[in-house]
């Protein structure tokens, strides 16, 4: 028997059975999927449990929704697809692969009675799912159900969380329809992350906290850990005991409010131009649940090589991948957080009042040159603006969800969180997962306002699920920075035309005009067009009043092009 976990009284009974009881106990919710995968649990979810079945229009869609679910709950997100279907869901994982989301794929997969004899619609996707995986694994047995799932509650929860796969025999996954002796038996400590909080040794936090006493200009860098382990309290409460200002990754936009004193904003290339600035001019850098990839350090240029440097994670192999470090403390970022606040209090509180004087100086001089944009009353709109504006507009207890490209650009630049009870979400490099990430979100966290900010380049890739949240009431509100293009790619083609482009070459990044409120009503969603800036503000309040799915149509200038990085 697992400790903390009650035996159960094993019976004969069918697969389904046993994965419906087990899912719920887990504390699932919603099943994002592409039938047909699983159809007796199908069946088994409706008759014995509460979970919604999500039926997508596409497998990577669903895969997408699963990640926004788990990312807004911090449970695992749930998604199923049939064998022809698997490789689709396999490239919807990637992105939370790279987001560390605890993801958990279904799939249908080969009879070892038919294989290599051309059986209709058969690959062998297994592999496909091996780098996008923390566990990929073959459920060839019923009476294996049992120990397979939890085994990958389990894998997806701890440590450094992630996506799991599971293909189970069968085209369908019709393994689910035998019958063994078998328990539903669930570990409710693998049903949310981080299942475990290791903790620092002493040593590692007296040294980081040294560090902090004797730099004068200090600056923490907030990643995705941050947020995965809820330590966004205890990540302030140490910036400001210590007189720190704080940078985040995308990932870790929601562990600081953005209009808190130390919050300097966005680092990296989709990023404040004033928050590199702040980490170039520090002398010690804290890096807290971050990997320090190229993005999140504008290709390792912020902070500059040579600073000195600490690092806080829970996965000992990211401890001095990018930036060699002065201390590695190896721990959950809330267990550290909290342990180096108690050993803060007790020491001298520091005072760096220059330091934060020309923080502070080299935001307001970022905000001075960018309130044009930000504050222009131009038709199209500005992008700046719209995100500016989006800062008021957002409820306190919003969830934010945000596309890659030249929308995480905008969105990472010109948005501010407006409270700690927002919580940021973003696409770490798919365009097009946020809308459908959005609506899993929503389904995880139903009672909480869902603002989308895409493209439209970003919304065409799934705009069939439009008619998936009309179909399930998902009344996510969707903003669509619509200029009739894909314009982060102009500067790229313009590259290859040498400087001199054709007037053909903008066939290679624009579209035709789409006003997608008409398309959005047209579905049976509520669709608002928004043509300028004045108009905003009510159509955000009417869709988020709405209480249906909603798309906001905002037209943009196709000519404005996300600010670059000076490296």
């Amino acid at each position: 028997m697992t400790e903390g976990v009650e035996p159960e009284e094993t019976a004969r009974r069918t697969g389904a059975v046993v994965l419906a009881e087990m899912l719920e106990g887990y504390g699932v919710t919603h099943f994002f999927m592409v039938p047909a995968v699983l159809r007796r649990t199908m069946m088994e979810l409706e008759r014995r449990t509460s979970i919604a079945r999500i039926h997508a229009h596409g497998e990577k869609a669903a895969a997408y929704m699963a990640d926004g679910y788990a990312r807004a709950t911090g449970r695992p997100g749930v998604c199923g697809a049939q064998v022809v279907g698997a490789l689709n869901l396999a490239a919807g994982l990637r992105d939370a692969w790279l987001a560390h989301s605890p993801v958990i794929a279904l799939t249908g997969g080969r009879d070892p009675e038919t294989k290599y004899k051309q059986v209709y619609q058969e690959v062998d996707d297994v592999p496909g799912f091996e780098r996008v995986t923390k566990m990929n694994a073959t459920v060839d047995q019923v009476d294996r159900i049992p120990d397979m799932v939890a085994q990958a509650f389990r894998v997806a929860t701890t440590g450094c969380p992630g996506p799991v796969h599971l293909q189970f025999q069968g085209n369908e996954a019709q393994l689910d329809a035998g019958e063994a002796e078998m328990s539903s038996e669930v570990d409710p400590r693998f049903s949310s992350v981080p299942a475990f909080r290791p903790q620092a040794d002493a040593a590692s936090l007296a040294g980081c906290l040294d560090l902090f006493e004797r730099s004068e200009r200090p600056v923490l860098v907030a990643g995705g850990g941050v947020r995965l382990s809820s330590a966004g309290a205890e990540l302030v409460q140490l910036a400001e005991a210590l007189s720190v200002p704080v940078v985040t990754s995308l990932n870790g936009r929601d562990s600081i409010a953005g209009n808190h004193p130390l919050a300097c904003g966005v680092i990296g290339a989709y990023a404040r131009a004033s928050a590199n600035e702040v980490v170039r001019r520090a002398d010690f850098v804290c890096f807290v649940g971050t990997s320090a990839g190229s993005l999140t350090t504008h290709s390792w240029t912020a902070p500059r090589p040579g600073v000195a440097a600490a690092q806080i994670d829970i996965d000992g192999a990211q401890l001095g991948r990018n930036y060699p470090l002065k201390v590695a403390v190896n721990a959950d970022a809330k267990s550290a957080l909290g342990d180096l606040v108690a050993l803060a209090s007790r020491s001298t509180p520091a005072s760096r009042p220059a330091w934060l004087a020309e923080v502070q100086a080299i935001s307001a001089q970022w905000r001075e040159r960018e309130s044009a944009v930000m504050t222009s009353d131009a038709t199209p709109m500005r992008p700046e603006r719209l995100c500016s504006d989006l800062t008021s507009l957002v409820p306190s207890d919003g969830i934010v969800v945000v596309d890659t490209g030249h929308a995480g650009m905008w969105m990472g630049g010109y948005f501010d969180l407006a409270s700690p009870g927002q919580s940021y979400m973003r696409s770490c490099g798919h365009l097009g997962w946020a809308f459908p990430a959005g609506l899993g979100a929503k389904c995880g966290a139903p009672n909480r306002p869902t603002v989308v900010f895409t493209g439209d380049a970003g919304l065409w890739y799934h705009v069939a699920e439009i008619e998936t949240a009309v179909r399930w009431g998902i009344a996510s509100v969707t903003v669509v920075n619509n200029n009739g293009s894909g314009n982060q790619s102009k500067r790229g083609f313009d590259r290859a035309y040498g400087g001199q482009p054709t007037p053909r070459s903008r066939e290679l990044w624009t579209y035709r005009e789409m006003d997608f409120a008409r398309l959005a009503e047209g579905i049976g969603a509520l669709g608002i067009r928004v043509e300028s800036p004045q108009a905003l503000p009510g159509a955000i309040e009417q869709a988020l009043a709405s209480g249906r799915p909603a798309i906001v149509d905002v037209v943009t200038d196709i000519e404005a092009l996300a600010p670059l990085m000076p490296r």
